[in-house]
This record gives structure tokens, sequence and C-alpha cells, in this order.
């Protein structure tokens, strides 16, 4: 269950542990789902020249770039140089961030005393890569380490007393937890009655009491924002954290800040590592976390493990190209989250950390076939959900509250974030295990609409619950289901004013003419590369434009998406809509005049390299009121 992974608003997007960037994109991509249902208000940044042109000449930069760091709240010249150029050295000290030196200490103590030690991280991605950051380490340092990654549906989300016991019965003496651990008050007193030395290293935010933060009884904390903490960047991963530890163990070991060669061509990987975490967990692309993505996604791509060669194999991916955030959360992270929602994380540590290629293959293939699972899985459940809907008035109903026996635990926060998505009203989807008497739900929100504190007010309904605004997981008896869904579609429509959520907002960095797309145009763009959260890609709005040759394409009989040219003047571009094929007649039906938003992308296709627009949203019409 996902209760206890609260997370900052500010740190976490609506996907929630789903590690996929953008939903929509990934629905249009599958073809799982057509573009959102709810008609969407388009906001268009406001632009001041003046502002625009000093950035652009303090910082050296492209007018588009200034303007584009400015939508991101980047004003200042030399922050903005830091933000484009994102260099490595830029990483702020591993002693800086709160209780490492603490920590490493004990941990590197532990080693040399050869007392067994066991990495316990997370299931998810940014769990996995964690866990086998430290665990790579450690092992290269000649110690006596394991690791733990709960099964999901047995053992659920962070540390259990009950394994903890078993370790200890193993002979573990020093437990290190990665991406968890944070909100465990009671097994860290376990762990204590146990005698193992806890140290726990997490980012979620912290159980609170009277307005003051709740944390366990460990022997060490690691954590970005511990109270009284000064670390000049609160937003790093579990996997972020868990390479700071890694760094400062690896300073002891090399007796000196300066870490061996060895040591530092094993950081550089794990730079890749903490990338696909930073990356799957949808952590703020800012300040340190822009540069782990930059300087990692080069690292895989450069100097790929095994088992990443074997994944970005399987993935079709490489081949010499650039790997790019999109592909980490499109394409690998999901086969490496597969594992922990339909069977066993364990895998995805075991391909991380394999020297072996032929086990490497074999680990990717199975990775492959649960992730193939996993779609099939959610694209069922989805659609038996809609099916459920289909007879609600939405006009009428502020949230979706869904379950069923026959859904699958492991799927129903992806779900979740589908229907927010696609209906733009916070969604509770659960699955029912009868035989247990217990339902577990998860849940994918909208902005606007604090999810944990809906959950809080509907929890006299519930086993238990945790969070934060944009997701959370909860529990409860079957039998409260309808009691439930009641209650909390009472709160949301008390919660919205007219008693509905609004409708959402794309926002646009800017309108832009066809005939300013050029290739120096994409290259500034570019700059502002690795993209994720709060740093999305650039958005642009075009107007005035003719649609012209327009078609449903996609495999299969059922063809999703649509083509098409636009005119606008003497520039033609040709238009790409993922899962827009349903709103064809729009075009048609007005003479194929137009607006769009889109990004421009480049297609690169049997050695010919052109300029095109991927579409986001379109309204008929040669203007577009703005919201």
């Amino acid at each position: 269950m996902d209760s206890g992974r609260s997370r900052s608003a500010a740190t976490h997007a609506p996907s929630g542990d789903y590690c996929e960037t953008d939903p929509e994109v990934i629905d249009r991509l599958e073809g799982r789902l057509p573009v959102s249902r709810v008609e969407k208000v388009w906001h268009l940044l406001p632009s001041d020249p003046d502002a625009m042109n000093r950035l652009a000449a303090a910082a050296r930069v492209a007018p588009v770039v200034a303007q584009l760091l400015l939508n991101r709240g980047v004003s200042d010249p030399g922050l903005a140089r830091r933000f484009l150029d994102a260099p490595l050295s830029a990483l702020h000290p591993p002693d800086s961030l709160p209780n490492v030196p603490a920590a490493a200490d004990r941990l590197y103590r532990a080693v040399t005393e050869k007392r067994k030690i066991c990495v316990y991280g997370d299931y998810d991605v940014d769990g996995v890569t964690g866990t086998s950051i430290l665990l790579q380490l450690l092992t290269r340092l000649g110690a006596d380490v394991e690791f733990h990654v709960p099964l999901r549906l047995a053992e659920g989300y962070g540390l259990n007393g009950d394994k903890l016991g078993e370790l200890r019965a193993q002979g573990v003496a020093v437990v290190v937890s990665v991406d968890c651990g944070i909100a465990s008050i009671e097994e860290a007193v376990e762990a204590r009655r146990l005698g193992l030395e806890l140290i726990i290293t997490d980012h979620h935010e912290m159980k609170t009491r009277d307005g003051s933060p709740l944390l366990p009884d460990a022997e060490v904390l690691v954590h970005p924002r511990l109270p009284g903490s000064t670390y000049p960047f609160d937003g790093l991963s579990g996997a972020g954290v868990a390479f700071k530890l890694a760094w400062a163990v690896a300073q002891r070991a090399s007796g000196a800040d300066r870490v061996s060669d060895s040591l530092r061509e094993f950081l550089l990987d794990a730079v890749g590592l903490a990338a696909l975490g930073l990356v799957a967990d949808v952590v703020p692309l800012q300040d340190e976390n822009r540069i782990f993505v930059r300087h990692g996604l080069e690292r895989i791509k450069t100097h790929p493990s095994v088992g990443l060669q074997a994944l970005m194999e399987a993935a079709q991916l490489g081949k010499g190209k650039p790997i790019t955030a999109e592909d980490v959360g499109f394409r690998l992270a999901p086969r490496l989250n597969a594992a922990g929602r339909l069977g066993c994380a364990r895998l995805a540590v075991e391909l991380l950390t394999t020297k072996n290629a032929a086990k490497a293959r074999e680990l990717a293939e199975y990775l492959e076939r649960q992730n193939e699972q996993r779609q099939g899985l959610e694209r069922k459940i989805t659609a038996q959900a809609k099916e459920l809907l289909d007879g609600v008035d939405l006009a009428k109903t502020a949230g979706i509250v869904l379950s069923s026996a026959d859904w699958h635990q492991g799927v129903v926060g992806i779900v979740a974030g589908r229907l927010a998505e696609h209906f733009a009203r916070p969604a509770l989807v659960m699955a029912v295990k009868a035989d247990e008497g217990i339902a577990i739900g998860s849940g994918r929100s909208v902005p606007g609409f604090p999810l944990h504190e809906a959950l809080k007010a509907c929890e006299a309904h519930l086993i238990g619950h945790g969070g934060h605004a944009a997701a959370a997981g909860f529990k409860l008896r079957p039998e409260n289901i309808d009691a439930f869904r009641e209650a909390f579609n009472a709160y949301a429509t008390a919660h919205f004013p007219g008693g509905t959520p609004p409708a959402p907002r794309l926002t646009l960095d800017a309108e832009v003419p066809l005939s300013a797309l050029t290739w120096g145009l994409i290259r500034d763009i570019d700059k502002l590369e690795p993209y994720g959260a709060q740093n999305p890609k650039p958005k642009f709005l075009a107007s005035g434009l003719k649609a012209e040759a327009v078609r449903r394409i996609g495999s299969g009989e059922v063809q999703r998406h649509m083509d098409f040219r636009v005119r606008q003047g003497e520039t033609t571009l040709r238009c790409v809509a993922w899962g827009m094929a349903d709103r064809m007649d729009e075009l048609v039906s007005a003479g194929g005049d137009c607006c769009l938003a889109f990004t421009p992308k480049v297609n690169e296709w049997r050695g010919e390299r052109k300029i095109e627009l991927h579409v986001i949203d379109l309204k008929p019409g040669q203007s577009v009121q703005l919201g």
C-alpha cells in the first residue's frame, strides 16, 4: 500500500509512484486513452520583453531561451548559467547533507569490522537504483552485505517489523534504509529492541504530531529536510540521498575528500543510476537533480553496465543515440517498475548490479514480459473503470471512487492516474481482497485538491491512509466502501466552487509563428534539456492555421492517432496528434481552421531530418480564447 509514502507536493507530480513523467502523453503513445474528454483552458504565460532581453544579454543566451528560463522562475544570470551548464562540480559536498558524516562513519566502521549489513530499499525505481548504488559500493569495499526489497503485495511499503526480526536472526547487525523509513516510527522501535543498528536514508515527508515532526528513533537519520537543516537543496530523491551517502563512504575508504580513481569511476556510474531514480520519481529537475540527470544520462550512454545495456536493448534504446529523460520515463523505468508492481523488485536490483551479461539478458527479458503483463492489466482495468463510469453524470460528480475484487493491487495507482487525467477529477481506485476482508486503494488528484486532506476528512471510514496532495494510498473494510464513496464525494463537492472541479489548464510558454521554427531555434530550445518536473518541455501556441490532408494513423483495426499538415502564410509543417483521432471531425467541420498547442520535434527517418509539431491540444477556428 502507498500509505506513509508522503512527499512534498512541490517535489512530486500527480502521477505519484508511477514512473512515467507525463501520463497523458504515454496514454496517447500506447493507445490506451483518447485525449482528455474535458476541454482544457489555454493559458499563455505573460512576456516581459525588457526582462527577457536583459537576461539574454547577461546570461549570453538567445531571447527564446531567456523567456523559457523566466517562465521557469530563473531570472538571475548566474543561476541561469548554472541551470544551463549544470557542471558536475556543482554538486553539493556530501557531508553537507544532514547527518551524512555520522552515517558514513558508522557504515564504513561496519565494513571494516565485518559486521553484516543489509541495504533495505523501496520497490520502486528510485528505491532499487539507490539500493543498487549502496550495495555495489559496499560490495566493492569488501563488506559482508546483502539487500532486501519488500514484496509490494505481501509486505507493503517501508520497513517491516517482522522482516527486521528475520534479518536479525540471520546475523544482520546494521540496516541502512533507502528511500523509506522516515515514517517508520514503530519499526524503528522494533529495530532498537532487536539490537539492530538502524541508519535511515529517505526523502519523503515526515509524520507530524501537533504540527511538529515525529521522527523515528534510529541511530542516524539522513534526510535533506530534517528540522534545522541548512542543506541548500531539498528536492533530492531517495537515490540522490543514497548517492550522497555512498560518496561520503567512498571518501572514508579513500582517506581523503578526493576519492581513489577506481571509486571515482564507480561514483560516475552511480550518477547514472541516481539519474534513473530521479527521473522515475518525478522530483524537480532543478539544482542538483538537473546535474545528476544531465551527467547521468551521458554516463549511461557512454559507459552502460551490462544490466543497463540489456535493459536498453530490450527497450530498443541506445545504438549511439543520446538517452533522454523521456527515454527513462517512458521506456526504462516502466520495465524496472514492473517487477515491483507484479512480482519481486529484487530482480530489478539484480539486473542493475550483475556483471554477467547472460544473466543480464535473461533478467531484462523477464522484466520485458512483466512490463507487457502490467500494460495488459492496466489497459483491462482502465477499460473496466471507464465502463463503470459510463452511466455516471460527471457534471454532478466531483470525484471518482471505484472498486473491484478483480483488480490487481499493483496497478490501481496507475489506473487512478489515468482516470484523474482523463476526467479532470480526483480518482480513487481500490482492489478488494474479499478473502482478507480488506480493500487496498490508491488515489491521484488534480491541481487544487489536496488528496491527503480529503482522506483525513474521511478517515472514520478507513483503516489507515497516507500520502500528500497529489497522490495517496489507503485501506478500508469492503463493507465501508459505499459510505466512504459518499463521504469523499461530499467533501470534494464542498471543496470545489460550483460543486465540480474547474476545467484543467494548459499552460503555454509563448506564441510562435511557424516561420520561426528554425533549426537554430530548436538548438536553442534543446539547451533546456533534460526535461522533467518543474522543467517541462516547452509548449507553444500557433494560431491562424489551416490544416490539410488530415488522416487517421496507427496500427491495428482502430487507428487512434492523427496526422496532418498545417499552413501559416508560406510555411507548412507536418503535425502528429497522438491519441486524438476522435477529434478529426473538429478539424474537418471547421474547414481546417485551427489553433494548436504543440511542442516542436525533430523527426529523423532514413537519414532525413525534418521539424514537425507534436500536438498537445487543438482548438477549431482561426483564434483561441485564452484563460
